[in-house]
């Protein structure tokens, strides 16, 4: 089912959802299992299994560097059929631009139409580590807009170089990112709004936004885009701090701010383990708020582990 279709169905009422990492190569999908065992007792609609594009990697043969490209957590589109067999949930395969030409997206997508997998959330993607920006692999699309249109062609039946007469097309629920804080490349909150339309009308079905940590930053985007024209769904993405040095790693990756009173909060604490209490307590107060608010989802984003968010979600759903 549509991730649009089980907003519908919920007839206002929040769902719960969960984004999980695929298992490092060479790493058994029972890792995976373990951490989402504990979530679904919450019953969720839909999990989102993330992608990475490709890295270099550097090997030292004989005193000499050698260059390869590799991709340490392969197998979204496995991983996804496999949850989705196993838990009977629908699962939600991540695609990239970066690191990807049209033609590799065009089959990544083909499997997943031949694996009753309906949803997708169309990225651009990050730059590679060794970039200062992004740029897009030769043949590879340079925006999120375009992988969304190209998404929605094949659910028209149109393939990138064949003509077909296509009698069973794609339908997917396409998901693109939003950015309550405006997305880091964005000279402004107003023209990153622009560029978010610009995915919607170009078939984007929901929206699903970066971390926050202060709910007033969702109230206001929220606000943002429906004056803007965006009337699709915007799920608020939530993650609950759980170490130290997530104080100076978040808002330099994410380029977010933190509250203050976060901030002290977490400064007060002697350990990690304190930390995570407190990252928990600060999220299960962030929820509460968005239920009341009338977020169509509650989307957690899990990292790997699960503890964490099932004591949020048992004080929720």
């Amino acid at each position: 089912m549509k991730v649009t279709e089980h907003i519908k169905q919920a007839n206002g009422k929040t769902l719960f959802s969960f984004e999980i990492i695929p298992p490092k190569k060479g790493n058994s999908i029972q890792e995976l299992y373990n951490n989402i065992d504990p979530l679904m007792e919450f019953k969720p609609p839909f999990i989102d299994v993330t992608t990475s594009r490709e890295e270099y990697v550097y090997i030292d043969r004989d005193g000499l560097l050698d260059r390869k490209i590799t991709r340490m957590r392969p197998g979204t589109v496995g991983i996804c059929a496999a949850i989705k067999h196993k838990y009977n949930v629908d699962t939600v395969p991540h695609v990239l631009c970066g690191g990807f030409t049209k033609e590799e997206t065009e089959y990544l997508l083909v499997d997943c139409h031949y694996l009753g997998i309906e949803n997708v959330m169309a990225l651009r993607g990050d730059a590679m580590s060794h970039q200062k920006y992004f740029e897009p692999a030769t043949g590879g699309h340079t925006y999120a807009c375009e992988l969304v249109k190209q998404i929605q062609n094949l659910n028209h039946g149109k393939y990138l170089h064949d003509v077909i007469e296509a009698d069973d097309k794609a339908d997917f629920c396409i998901g693109v990112a939003g950015y309550p804080e405006k997305h880091i490349e964005a000279p402004s909150l107003k023209s990153d709004l622009k560029r978010l339309k610009e995915k919607v009308d170009a078939g984007a079905d929901y929206v699903v936004t970066q971390m926050f940590f202060d709910n007033k930053r969702y109230f206001k985007f929220v606000e943002a885009a429906q004056q803007a024209g965006i009337t699709v769904p915007i799920i608020p993405g939530i993650k609950p701090i759980a170490v130290k040095r997530h104080l100076q790693l978040l808002p330099q990756v994410f380029k977010i701010d933190l509250p203050e009173e976060l901030i002290y909060e977490v400064e007060k604490c002697k350990d990690n383990k304190a930390v995570r209490q407190v990252g928990i307590e600060w999220a299960i107060q962030q929820s509460k708020e968005l239920l009341e608010f009338g977020a169509p989802v509650l989307h957690y984003y899990s990292m790997g582990k699960s503890d964490n968010i099932k004591a949020i979600a048992s004080q929720l759903f």
